[in-house]
Order: C-alpha cells, then structure tokens, then sequence
C-alpha cells in the first residue's frame, strides 16, 4: 500500500536534497563508524537501512526490543543483504549498567544517534509512565551525551519532535527540555537534532493501528477535527540521516512547510485507506454502534467508522516546526529548514529540575501535580490544559 497516496502525496519530499548531497553522504558514511540507539523502532529502522545501504565501516544497533531488532535484521538481509563493514545489534537497555559495560567496552564511534523515546501523548496519562517518559526522554539522553564526549564521538544527533515547539502535552515539553540538556552539552560535543511531522504507519500510531483493526475486522475510530502533517517511514530516515551528517552544532533540522507537504485529517487517511482496500467507509454515531455493526457491514464491503471531535489532553490545534523567537536557515536546502541555536541554557534550571527528579525518585513517591509543576518551572509558556480524558479512553 502506497503512504504517499495515503497522505495525499505524489512525490518523496526529501528527494531532491538527497540527490545533491548523494556522493557526500556515501562518502561520509563509508569512512565513517556509527552506533544508533532505538535502532529498532520505526524512526530508527528507517535511519538504520539509510546508513546501512550505504556500506558503513562499522554500524551496530541498540534497542530494547528483541523481537523488533531480529525483524530489523531479516528485512535488512531480505531486502539489502550485506556490508563489507561490521553490522551487529544489541537487545539492550539504555538506562542499564549492561549498557554502561557495553559502551566501555565497544564505544568509539564517529557518530551517535540517539532514536530512543517514549512518543505518545497518552504516556502523561499516569505519575509512572510520565516519570519513564522523563527518564527515557531526557535523562538517558544526557547519560549518552556524556559517554559520547568521554569516547571522543564526532557527532551526536537526538530526535526531537515537532511538539517541542510551543508544547501543550508533556511529551513534548519533555523534548523541549531535552533539547535544553542538548545545549549544555553542545559546549562539548558537535550536536543537532531533528522536528518531525507525524510518521505515517509508524508502531504505535493511529494509523498503524488502522492495520490491526483491519487485520482484526475491528471498526476504525479516528478525530476529525485535527489535522496533522505526515512524512513517510522512509523520509523520517532520510531527515535522521541528513541533520546527523550535515547539521552543524546545535542545529534542528524539520521539514519546510510547501505544497509537497500538507494537513491532512486521521478521518480523512482512514476514508482513504479503506477505499485503497475496496471498502466504503460507514459512518456510525457511536462506538457501540460500531462494533455491534462490524460483522454485518464488512460482509457487504463496508467498513464501521466512528469519527469524532478531539477532546483528549495534550491534543495541539496545529503543528508548528519552529517558534516565532527562532533563527531559521530556509535557503542551504530544497525541502529541509534548519533552526540555528546560539549557545543559551539556563544551568540553575537544568540543575534544580534533576535534583527535584532524583529526590521524587529516591522517596519512591510522586504524583502527577509533582511533575507538571516541574515542567512548568522549565517551561514557564508550557501550554499545558488538563481535560481529565485521555486517549486510553476512547476506541
């Protein structure tokens, strides 16, 4: 099935850029060692087969998953097949010890990437999952960081999200401030990031669950209301790639907003996405209807739809790449913007948010109002409205 057509697309939007940097990309690539973290998710995987289609010197990939990295490897040998370099993969946790053996032992890298993250709004939903998400999201981060510049590493790129701009949901204020580690460390180590649009199909996603609801003959529920920018599993690599590369100290790299890349419904891709199956999507008026409706409406290849208007937390109305107060480079290329970042980080801030996070930690007790205060404390413009409805919620 075509995501671009999906999407309402024609054409790869990171094509043109790719073509002009092509030779220098390979060249870079081939003389160089990589080592990505979170290798195994959809933004990695895809990051993973754009270096490793372009014959690397060393790349070895860590993940958490186990069943993800050995799926990795089978597409990567269906599909690409060898490198005359090393390639080896390693189910391991970030956070752990093990992984602070591991990086003593193997950690002369060129280059880290760092695609590890906890992604959805719906993990602000409890004072657990929000203080792994913290975890995850900013603290390994400047763990990793820090082993980097001990090992020498040329370069360190982290995945940032386009919900760090103006964030509303804790997910991506969690970003934002992780971006703000980022910049402590930039004094020490080259590094840049990158703002996505949503990745269609990516695990997890609304739209990767259309999948399992068809698989299962489930009805699809979806908002119709907000409207999001998507780029593919492929383009995600491809923006990975090219911040990691040719990002220069403290550069975000996020595409530019063009005609090439435009909003589009969750109702509307699903209303596509059925009609690519030969289905004609059925409106229904509630998810009761929906389901008890599944059986007798998909046998006449109709498909029960519940669509309905958003009013979950953390949902943003737009999505914004960049900040009103942000230097933006629109010119250096085709279809990728660039924000360039003076060095500017508030160091009693960063100081006080850890010590508050590891005193919360080592009491074994916190609750969520814990938490959003914190992040209000970084973040004072943090957007953050709480509606008492999550996600987990709905269907």
């Amino acid at each position: 099935m075509n995501a671009l057509e999906l999407i309402g697309r024609d054409r790869a939007l990171f094509e043109n850029d790719i073509n002009l940097y092509e030779k220098e990309i390979k060249d870079i690539i081939q003389n160089s060692s990589f080592l990505v973290i979170g290798g195994a998710g959809t933004i990695g995987q895809a990051t993973v087969k754009e270096i490793f289609k372009r014959d690397p010197k060393l790349l070895h990939v860590i993940d958490i998953s186990e069943n993800n990295l050995v799926e990795l490897v089978r597409d990567i040998r269906s599909s690409l097949g060898y490198i005359s370099g090393e390639f080896k993969t390693y189910a391991i946790d970030i956070g752990s010890d093990i992984y602070d053996s591991f990086i003593d032992a193997n950690g002369k890298y060129d280059y880290v990437l760092n695609l590890s993250a906890l992604k959805h709004v719906r993990s602000e939903k409890d004072p657990f999952t929000l203080m792994r998400l913290i975890d995850v999201n900013i603290f390994n981060t400047d763990k990793t960081l820090e082993q980097s510049i001990k090992n020498g590493t040329k370069k360190y790129f982290c995945v940032s999200t386009d919900k760090a701009a103006n964030p509303v949901n804790m997910m991506g204020a969690s970003k934002k401030i992780m971006e703000m580690f980022l910049m402590r460390r930039s004094q020490d180590i080259k590094v840049s990031t990158a703002r996505f649009a949503n990745v269609a199909f990516s695990d997890g996603s609304l739209l990767h669950g259309f999948n399992q609801r068809i698989e299962k003959r489930q009805p699809l529920s979806a908002p119709q209301d907000v409207r999001r920018y998507f780029v593919t599993k492929q383009e995600s690599g491809e923006l990975c790639l090219m911040s990691a590369l040719f990002g220069e100290n403290r550069d975000i790299f996020f595409p530019k907003l063009s005609e090439e890349l435009n909003l589009i419904t969750f109702s509307q891709i699903a209303t596509n996405y059925l009609k690519n199956l030969g289905y004609e999507p059925y409106i229904c008026i509630s998810e009761e209807e929906a389901r008890d409706m599944a059986n007798e409406l998909i046998k006449q290849k109709k498909w029960p739809c519940y669509f309905f208007d958003s009013d979950t937390t953390g949902e943003k109305d737009f999505e914004e790449f960049f900040t009103d107060n942000e230097i933006l480079d629109m010119k250096k290329f085709d279809n990728i913007g660039v924000i360039k970042n003076e060095l500017l980080y508030d160091e009693q801030k960063l100081e006080y948010f850890s010590k508050q996070i590891k005193t919360l930690r080592e009491i074994g007790k916190w609750n969520k109002e814990d938490l959003v205060k914190l992040f209000f404390y970084m973040i004072p413009d943090f957007g953050h409205i709480e509606t008492g409805k999550y996600l987990d919620s709905r269907m």
